[in-house]
Formats: structure tokens, sequence, C-alpha cells
């Protein structure tokens, strides 16, 4: 046996002996798709285990996350720094590097959270936008200092998800010719069989997007995949999908080509028949020999010296174009958030505006503030206000334009944005219509897991849409989006809330932000201000702040009805402060001294306004307090129809609060 079939083998049963040990887990895909594992970081993908966070490495992501296994044994044996035999032994334990699916910031050399399949090869296509962008950026002649492959690996399931042909589909139009997915095709999902229901022809569908496509019939044969992975580098027009054909749970006699394999441990008499199978000497798990490590060890040299000649290019680099240099160190530091105290960001017409344009025109002076900003639109552009004006749109002809045409893709959009951040260099934004961030979800979950501080743009944010009626008027997705953890909703009123929302969003270091956005227009108010940087700030303080009869609270378009039904309230002498929360997740992490003083416990009359599911306001109001919100469905009808209609106006907030006043 050479020393390749003995390293590809021990990839195999390190995974099998996780599995085991932790008596859960996938071993099928880690059995299969070893080979074409092992040839591609061992002979084609550049990566130093010495330095993960090498700029200019080739980006690997295990989209079929729930064969984690493989990729933890890939990056012990590579010597990846904290990935010891101990943590294999630990695999899916509390505490450990090794949990069930692939955890991005949480173990060295996982470039991207995954699991939820489809999302790992939806957010390798924003990688691979990503280096292509900054390559067009900060290449010249003679220096490819941005000069790196995206290699994606997928099974069935994954190419089943619609998340996926969204995407690729979009890979395929903008020619990412530095995109490959390798797809390990053993036709067996939980069920079984995929001709249960996956019969397409899924060469011809990539041939269909403008993808290159090859089929290696042989799983096993690490040469055929070799001469694949160099023919997809070599065409410079497409990106590429490599099929390899392999069995599910090869090398274990009772499990291969079953469904048993996808999702079970193997047994420990069927192990002992994989190590029998292999030929693997040694019978003690996880026990590897030195020949073996060696091995790796040479391999991970050989990249080590290949960061080392791109470093002493781009030292070259540095000293013939300083100016290069000094932007190549803003795009991959942190943000100057002191640009932000410039006064003209926070400058604004007074006239009344919808809290999309306003955020259209904050857009268009970040974009000159900070120029590693790039974004875009699922189709809606012109209706979200996120064009960067001037900056074209990134296509096959322009790599430099920093719009971004996803076409109507909200949910590829969104893991494309997640990949955008995840190549690093970028500050990334997407958007779309409010109540498509149905489709998003997925997706913003994941963000908010991995800590990736992206900016969503949702605009037509209530029953404000009006005439297109309830299939695209939000009513609950504010509430859902409130749920997610680590996640800082904003619907801002005015213009100077609108700002802190983006303000907040750059400063962001682990967060994602969604800005809630309306179509309508709305006046710019008095008492606006940057404590809404807090997340709930006192607008408009009672007459007698001394002795507050009514605290009115409300997010967006509402809060200038609250502000009007005060006016009202105080002409009968009682002594109403209005409460403007743009951001309960912000809000909810303040002192608790300042939400004593913005919410003071002795004021059990409390009513809140929003135009949107009731839920999320009962902790705020209390048992004392009230809602006005949605807790139906919208209707098709001009807005101004609907909010009366609804009961969001000045005399049903005045009822409902004197209702309250008299309990």
């Amino acid at each position: 046996m050479n020393i390749n079939q003995k390293a590809v083998n021990a990839l195999r049963i390190l995974s099998a002996d996780q599995i085991q040990k932790a008596n859960s887990g996938h071993p099928g895909l880690p059995l299969g798709a070893a080979p074409a594992a092992y040839e591609l970081w061992a002979n084609h993908m550049n990566h130093n285990p010495k330095n993960p966070n090498w700029s200019n490495r080739d980006r690997f992501i295990l989209s079929a996350g729930h064969g984690s296994a493989l990729l933890y044994s890939l990056l012990h044996m590579f010597g990846y720094e904290g990935m010891t035999i101990d943590e294999l032994k630990n695999f899916r334990q509390f505490g450990h590097l090794t949990p069930g699916h692939p955890e991005y910031g949480h173990t060295i050399g996982v470039e991207s959270t995954t699991g939820p399949l489809g999302a790992g090869v939806s957010t390798a296509v924003g990688m691979a936008m990503a280096e292509s962008h900054l390559a067009s950026v900060f290449n010249r002649d003679g220096y490819p200092v941005v000069d790196h492959y995206t290699f994606a690996m997928t099974g069935d399931g994954c190419l089943m998800e619609g998340v996926a042909y969204e995407a690729l589909s979009l890979a395929g139009t903008l020619k990412l010719d530095k995109l490959i997915v390798m797809y390990d095709s053993n036709d067996i999902t939980i069920e079984g069989d995929t001709s249960t229901a996956f019969k397409e022809d899924v060469a011809a569908r990539f041939k269909a997007f403008g993808f290159q496509v090859q089929i290696v019939e042989d799983g096993n044969d690490i040469e055929s995949i070799g001469k694949a992975i160099e023919n997809a580098k070599a065409d410079k027009e497409r990106p590429s999908l490599i099929i390899c054909r392999t069995q599910i749970g090869y090398g274990c006699p009772a499990k291969v080509g079953k469904a048993s394999a996808h999702g079970e441990p193997l047994g420990e008499e069927n192990v002992k028949e994989l190590r029998k199978f292999l030929g693997w000497e040694n019978e003690n798990e996880f026990e590897v020999s030195s020949d073996i490590y060696s091995h790796y060890k040479k391999i991970a040299d050989i990249n080590a010296d290949k960061e080392a000649r791109w470093t002493e290019m781009f030292e070259r680099y540095c000293n013939e174009f300083p100016e290069l240099k000094e932007k190549w160190n803003l795009f991959h530091g942190e943000l100057d958030t002191n640009k932000l105290e410039d006064e003209a960001f926070w400058s604004y017409e007074t006239k009344a505006m919808a809290t999309r344009a306003t955020s259209g025109d904050i857009i268009n002076k970040l974009k000159d503030m900070y120029q590693n900003l790039i974004g875009g639109s699922a189709d809606l552009a012109p209706s979200n206000k996120t064009e960067m004006k001037g900056e074209g749109f990134f296509s096959p002809e322009n790599r430099s334009g920093r719009n971004i045409h996803f076409g109507v893709r909200e949910m590829a959009m969104t893991a494309i944005t997640n990949g955008l951040y995840l190549h690093g260099g970028l500050k990334p934004f997407c958007a779309t219509f409010f109540v498509f961030s149905d489709f998003m979800k997925p997706m913003i979950r994941l963000a908010a897991l991995m800590g990736l501080p992206v900016a969503y743009v949702l605009t037509h944010d209530s029953i404000g849409v009006g005439e297109d009626g309830p299939t695209h008027e939000p009513v609950e997705q504010l509430a859902m989006l409130r749920t997610i953890p680590n996640l800082n909703v904003f619907r801002p009123a005015d213009y100077t809330e609108t700002a802190v929302a983006w303000a907040s969003a750059i400063k962001s270091k682990s967060t994602p932000t969604a800005l809630v956005l309306t179509r309508q227009n709305l006046p710019q108010l008095e008492g606006s201000s940057r404590e809404a940087e807090k997340g709930a700030y006192v607008l408009s303080e009672a007459s007698n702040k001394e002795n507050i009869d009514l605290i009115i609270m409300a997010s967006g378009s509402e809060v200038e009805l609250a502000i009007n039904a005060k006016v009202e309230l105080e002409k009968e002498g009682y002594s109403v402060r209005v409460v403007s929360v743009p951001c309960m997740d912000l809000f909810e992490i303040q002192s608790c001294e300042y939400k004593e003083f913005v919410l003071p416990s002795y004021v059990k009359s409390r009513l809140a306004v929003e135009a949107g599911s009731t839920m999320p306001w009962f902790k705020y109001v209390g048992l004392e307090g009230d809602v006005i919100g949605m807790t139906s469905f919208g209707a098709s009808a001009p807005a101004g129809v609907l909010f009366k209609h609804f009961g969001f106006t000045t005399e049903n907030v005045v009822e409902k609060a004197k209702n309250i006043l008299k309990k």
C-alpha cells in the first residue's frame, strides 16, 4: 500500500473512530469522500496550518457539514493548532473543538459554519465573488496578491436545496472561474436511494448554469480526481463542478451503499471490519503510524513555503505601491469608526422622507467613507434605495463594481453576503422587501450564529405597503427577527435614528444588523437624537416628569402617532412620556439604571404602538398595559385606508390610552 492510500485511509479510520466513540455522527460521507478530500488538500489547495488566516489561502467549505469528522481528521493530520488527537476523541462533546457540525470562529480552519444543507456552497459563491472583486482592486502586473480558489464539497442533499440552485445559478452568470464545487455523488440520503425524490440530470443542470462539468466515475481514483481539479483551474471562463461517483460507507462491508451508513455509528464490530478491509495495521482506536504523520507534515511544510514566497512578493508590492499598501490595510483592518463623528454624516434636509430613502442617502455617504463597502439587492435596488452612485455593478466585465445584482434570490443573496464577509476585506450588505425576510431567515440565523457584522436593508416595513396587499405586508416578521439571538433589529423613525442604525452596523464587530424601513414618508422628529444607539430613549418628555401618568412606546412610523396622541392627552391634563424604541435588542443590554430611567417601574400605565405583531411588546407594557398592533394579516388598499382600518390613528391611540388610565 503506497503512502497516499495510507493517508486516505487515515482520514477514514479517524473519522470512524470519532463517530464510534461519540456514538453519534455521520460516517458515510467521510468514508466515501476521503480520497477526494485528501487529493484536494494535499496536492491542489494552498493552505498553511501554521497560519490558517493567510489572506491568500484557498478557501474550503464542507457544505455537507454532517461529514464534519472528515474535516476534523484533515485538520488534525495537517497539524492545525488545537486539533489534537484528544479533540478527535471528544467529537461532539461539550466544550471541545469538534462539534457535530463545523462552526466558524470555534475551530481553527473552519471557514464557515455549515450544517443546513445548501448553505455552505451558497456561502462559497460569496467568497469567490470577494476574491474576484479584491483581485480587481489590488492586483497589478506581476503582483497577483489576491489569487486563490474557493472549494466547496457538497452532497446530494445540498444540491436538492433551493438555496444552492439560486446561488450556483448566479455563480454561472457571473463566471466565477475560481469557484470549484466537488460533488460527493453517492445516490443515498437518509430515506434511501436518491431516485425516490431526485432524478434530475445534475450535470446538465450545471451546464445550463454555465459551469464546466467533469465526472470522475471512481471516487477512489485520486489521480483522476487530481486531473479534474487541474482541468477546473485551467478554465478561466467558468466555475466548475466535479462529480465524484462514490460509495457511501466505503470500506465497511455491512454498511457500504446503505442509507444506514449516513447518520449512524458503524458499530464496534463493523469498525473492526473496516480496518480489515482497508488493510489498516493499527488495531487501537485513534492510532496512526508515524510515517503517515510525516507524510502530512511534508505537505504542510511545502504549503508554508508557498506562503513565504507570497509574503516576499507582497513586501515588494507594498514597496512599489505604497498607496495600495495603505488601502490594503484599510480593507483588512478594523473600520475607522471615528469617521462616523463627521458632522456631514448626521446632517440632513428637514423635509419628510421615507426611511428607505434616508437609508439610501446614508449608504451613499458611507460608500465614500468606506471603500470596502459592497452590496446590493434582490432585484429591488430602485425600491430599496441601495445603489451606490457611480460605483458600477459587479459583473464578469466589471469585477471592481461595488453594487451587486443578486437577482430574485433572497435566500442565496443572504448566504452570499455572509460569504463576502467571511472571505475578509469587505463590509457587505444586502436588501429586499421586509416581507421577504422570511426567505432570508435561515441565512440571517447563520450570520448571527457566526457573529458576522453584516447589514440587511429591509424596506416596505408594514401595512403601509398598501395596495400590494397582505402577501406583501409584513406583520409577524419583526417578531420573528427579534427572536434571533445576536441580531440587532432597528426600526428607525426618522433620519437621525436611521443614521444611528447604520452607524451601529458599521461599528459592530460580531453582530449583524437588520434595518427595517418605511415605504411612506415620515417627518423628521423634534427630540430625535443619537440616544437611539441605546435602543430606546425618551423622545418626548412628559409635562410633569416627576409624576408620569402614561408612557407610550413606539417604533418607526408609529412614533409620530405616539407624539400626536401625547399632545391630545396632555391637553386633557395627563402627563405623558413618549419613548422611541428603534432597537429592542440594544435596549435589553443597557444597564438596569438606564432601563429604569426610560421606563420607570412606578409607571404601570403603558401603551405600545407598532404596525406589526403585538407579541414582542408585552414584556414592556406589563399586565396593566396594552398594545396597538396587528393581530391579523393586512389587506389590499391605500396605506391611509389600512392604517385607519387597523386602528393606527391618533384617535384610537388616545382612546386606548384613556382606557388604560381608567383602570
